[in-house]
């Protein structure tokens, strides 16, 4: 489990970054507050301070790479090191798919992405919903998921996302445990048609759509969009944002969320790496 003060530290050099950079890092924090060791991050200290960090993020047999190093202190082979280290732990863990994850605004990002041969595989849109008049939020259910739901739920997965079954069965069942975070079953007619998953962050404040799915043979129907529209409602009237992530090659997700009032704030790239 990471110490309160490493986690502090982590947060202090990010926004340092963040405001020197004009970026925003993709840190996964929801998965930094519930490590239970700290074998997949990797921490660069000069005295006291924070100089460099690395973190690994499982979803399955996917692993996620991300890491920052202080402005100042780059150039120096500090997170080549931190790199190396990330990737001995990546073998050890068995991991089979590699994705390097840098902003896209990141120019220190995008070199070093380039220099480790590393491929660039999709662009990922982080989402903010603006204010706009909302439609119809009828004809359908939305309730808590419940341990029988599981199946379901990695089934839509696999469908919707092209996950592999033990990927989504790993995802569905680690997210099920997160006190910040619900998931919900869309019924219509007295069937399971979709899911949805959201998360509060920045202490309750964000409301962010994850897992969000609809069965292949009820899209086009404008079920998704009324699902949209209900959890922004929800979300909105209760004083929150509301936030989401979509993967810009779903050109079918992307155009449903601007059509509901989503615009683009941050952009994410994914590379492939192999060892």
């Amino acid at each position: 489990m990471l110490t309160s003060k490493k986690l502090k530290d982590i947060e202090k050099l990010q926004k340092e970054c963040e405001a020197h950079d004009g970026i925003q890092l993709k840190l996964n924090w929801e998965m930094l507050k519930e490590r239970n060791s700290d074998q997949l991050d990797f921490f660069y200290y000069e005295g006291d301070e924070l100089i460099g960090f690395l973190g690994l993020y499982g979803f399955g047999s996917t692993v996620e790479v991300c890491g920052m190093v202080k402005p100042s202190e780059r150039r120096k082979g500090h997170f080549k090191k931190l790199f190396h280290d990330g990737m001995e732990s990546v073998k050890n863990n068995g991991f089979k798919r590699i994705l390097l994850n840098t902003p896209a605004g990141s120019a220190s990002g995008k070199s070093f992405v380039k220099s480790v041969g590393a491929e660039h595989k999709f662009s990922e849109h982080q989402m903010k919903w603006q204010e706009q008049p909302l439609k119809e939020t009828e004809g359908f259910t939305l309730r808590p998921a419940v341990p029988e739901d599981l199946d379901a739920r990695v089934h839509l997965s696999v469908t919707g996302f092209g996950v592999s079954e033990a990927d989504a069965r790993e995802m569905e069942s680690r997210t099920s445990n997160r006190a910040d975070t619900k998931v919900y079953m869309i019924d219509v007619n007295g069937s399971t048609i979709g899911k949805i998953r959201i998360s509060l962050e920045e202490g309750g404040k964000e409301a962010w759509i994850y897992g969000f799915a609809i069965s292949p043979e009820q899209r086009g129907k404008g079920i998704g969009r009324k699902v949209l529209n209900k959890v922004v409602n929800d979300h909105i009237a209760e004083g929150r944002s509301v936030h989401l992530e979509v993967e810009t090659k779903n050109d079918h997700a992307l155009g449903l969320y601007e059509s509901v009032g989503f615009k683009t704030v941050h952009a994410q790239e994914y590379y492939s790496y192999s060892l």
